[in-house]
């Protein structure tokens, strides 16, 4: 399936909401715990949206439409979140995403991107050469990756407490 540039904006412009009304007043044993060493808790996963937004998916964008495969783009730190939500509390975070997420969206959608855009490549430091359209694309699945992620360590809380019911997938179960 090809990007459907308005089909995707509306996923990426609901995930504030969907994360604000989910989160929002959950207590920290939901919203900080994480899965072991070097996982995210949700907390972490906010703050990791919202240095997304500073530093990644627009910024990429931009560099494909100026520069092309001409100049990569710059690495992005996927942990740059630990120094720069300390301090901050979730709801702040999840204000500052749904800000920021709003005012990327409307300016990806000023661009009037074409399908000729669309096709347009450039270069990811790690995985090479990489469309717009799939750049995009992949914008929408980290939201919903790390929408997945938040379930996954939240149900992992309950993981023994499920008792019978450990198959399911989100406790890492085939089912």
């Amino acid at each position: 399936m090809n990007i459907e540039l308005e089909s995707a904006i509306a996923v990426l412009e609901r995930t504030p909401a969907v994360l604000a009304k989910w989160l929002s007043g959950l207590g920290e044993q939901w919203t900080q715990v994480n899965e072991g060493p070097e996982t995210f808790s949700a907390f972490d996963v906010v703050g990791h949206l919202v240095h997304g937004e500073l530093t990644d998916w627009l910024a990429r964008v931009k560099v494909i439409l100026e520069h092309g495969e001409a100049q990569p783009f710059a690495p992005f730190d996927r942990f740059a979140m630990y120094e720069e939500s300390r301090g901050r509390s979730l709801n702040a975070l999840l204000a500052r995403f749904s800000e920021l997420r709003a005012e990327n969206l409307a300016e990806l959608r000023a661009l009037q991107l074409t399908e000729e855009q669309l096709a347009l490549t450039g270069t990811h430091p790690v995985l090479g050469r990489v469309t717009l359209s799939e750049l995009l694309s992949a914008w929408v699945v980290h939201d919903l990756d790390h929408i997945y992620q938040i379930a996954r360590v939240m149900a992992h809380q309950y993981r023994e407490a499920a008792g019978l019911w450990r198959f399911m997938r989100v406790l890492g179960g085939g089912e």
